[in-house]
């Protein structure tokens, strides 16, 4: 085997289709674009979105829904979660700082505590907010709750 003799394989290799070149070619007159149009022209650029003119269907749906630009997000966190930590780790202070080490949440992150589950330990907590109920359990065992 030498360089002069090397080739693809059978059938690996196709040949490019030349389109308009004469009608002996077989691909010549309107060069497989149709007969008139638009999409026959050069230039042709269809439209995003366009659907041959049947009424598109971001035109069909109608707009809906609203994005306040003032909401802020709060990432859910249970006593239940705040008990389970607390036993793991042994902590009697939980923070933002604790929760992202141990993976509950991300540094950006705001903390709102919920008060699903049962609290058995005192603890004191800092978050950026509390509901009522989990306030009033944490503090009926003695903790204390400090907002961020």
């Amino acid at each position: 085997m030498d360089l002069h003799n090397l080739k693809p394989a059978a059938g690996s290799v196709k040949t490019r289709k030349r389109v308009g070149r004469g009608s002996g070619s077989g691909l010549g007159g309107t060069s497989t674009r149709g007969h008139k149009g638009a999409k026959s022209r050069s230039g042709y650029a269809r439209k995003i979105g366009f659907e041959g003119g049947q009424m598109p269907i971001q035109r069909r749906l109608p707009k809906f829904g609203f994005k306040s630009l003032n909401k802020i997000e709060f990432k859910p966190i249970n006593l239940e979660t705040l008990a389970t930590l607390a036993e793991s780790a042994n902590l009697t202070k939980i923070g933002v700082a604790e929760l992202v080490q141990h993976g509950f949440i991300s540094k950006n992150d705001k903390v709102k505590i919920l008060a699903k589950g049962t609290l058995k330990v005192k603890l004191d907590v800092e978050a950026n907010a509390f509901s009522k109920s989990a306030e009033e359990a944490i503090v009926a065992l003695g903790g204390t709750v400090s907002k961020i």
